[in-house]
């Protein structure tokens, strides 16, 4: 009796060292979304934005006091606006523009979020140990944020810019230790060296999103002076102003101007105005966008406005203003009007 007793106690401390089979299997969720919202052309300061990443481990039932160590690395790839992660990611509007972003580890956007364990740049790791209870089993999560951000004094163009992670581009890459008794111990890589070893493509999917709105400055105009004239005007005076505008590239744009100060209530008529010992005097004119004078240029937007789209640089667009004939001579003196010119983008 006391042989076979020695014999099933030695059997029982013989247990917990029988091999583990159970694998651990890890799934992640992430935010939809990660909007960097408005961003504006050279900006002088970086827009920052955070990624939410949890990620779950599930172990099937292995003993009463078992327990699992895993260590997870979140692999995130270039994306679809670009085919590098170094020494930026892009994100790509319509029109095929960029705008550089990157993906960060750390919050002081020191390490670069990469796709490999261990890589240059790194996938992001976790750890995680759970209890694995016979019958039910265990599981076991972890919550990590990258941390992204649009660096400062870029040139764009305007647009809504996007990027899609998704398939390839995010990668799961796990490593468990598993034990019958005791605290297994959390593998040291991600890909090696453990109980087992395990990894998933497409583990979850996000968009990352910026908007660059239009915008439109840098404006110069040149006043419109039909010069002297000596008598009557006896036919057209012709003479041209312009107006400089720098819009950033793709910003759609629309140019009007108003019938002037001295235009008569109700009307569109355009005209230049003197005093002379306290009464008025007018001279008509008219202003147009093409030089053969045939298109008028005024302020109802998609009618008679002028339009362009932006390149980023300096753009000139020519005024073409025109004195029709005058019967008789009108009054001697400088005659003049102020035209409000308006912008819309």
């Amino acid at each position: 009796m006391r042989q076979l007793l020695a014999g099933v106690l030695l059997l029982a401390c013989l247990v917990p060292s029988l091999p583990v089979r159970a694998a651990a299997v890890c799934t992640a969720t992430a935010d939809a979304l990660l909007p960097f919202g408005n961003v504006n052309s050279g900006a002088a300061g970086p827009t920052s934005g955070t990624l939410n990443i949890t990620v779950t481990c599930t172990t099937a039932a292995l003993s009463l006091l078992a327990t699992t160590g895993v260590r997870v690395c979140v692999g995130i790839g270039s994306g679809t606006g670009g085919s590098t992660t170094t020494p930026w990611r892009t994100m790509v509007n319509g029109s095929g523009d960029t705008l550089d972003f990157q993906l960060y580890n750390t919050s002081n956007y020191s390490q670069v979020t990469g796709l490999t364990p261990r890589g240059v740049p790194p996938a992001q790791e976790l750890t995680m140990t759970y209890n694995v209870p016979l019958l039910t089993g265990g599981s076991g999560a972890q919550s990590v944020q990258l941390f992204a951000q649009i660096p400062a004094n870029q040139v764009l163009a305007s647009g809504s810019y996007s990027s899609t992670f998704s398939g390839a581009n995010v990668v799961l890459t796990w490593a468990w230790n598993e034990v019958l008794l005791g605290n297994a111990s959390v593998p040291a890589n991600c890909n090696g060296g453990a109980t087992g070893t395990n990894s998933s493509s497409a583990a979850f999917a996000f968009n990352t999103t910026a908007t660059v709105l239009p915008q439109c400055g840098s404006y110069l105009t040149t006043d419109l002076n039909f010069g002297t004239v000596a008598g009557g005007i006896p036919g057209n005076i012709d003479q041209t102003a312009t107006l400089t505008l720098t819009c950033l590239k793709r910003t759609a744009y629309q140019v009007g101007l108003n019938n002037g100060q001295n235009n008569p209530a109700l009307t569109t008529t355009r005209r230049m105005r003197t005093t002379i010992g306290g009464n008025s005097y007018y001279l008509t004119y008219e202003l147009y966008r093409d030089a053969a004078r045939s298109q008028r240029w005024g302020n109802t937007l998609a009618l008679d406005t002028a339009s362009g789209t932006g390149t980023g640089v300096a753009q000139t667009l020519n005024i073409f203003g025109r004195v029709p004939p005058v019967a008789g001579q009108p009054p001697a003196g400088t005659y003049n009007d102020l035209v409000q010119v308006t912008i819309t983008y």
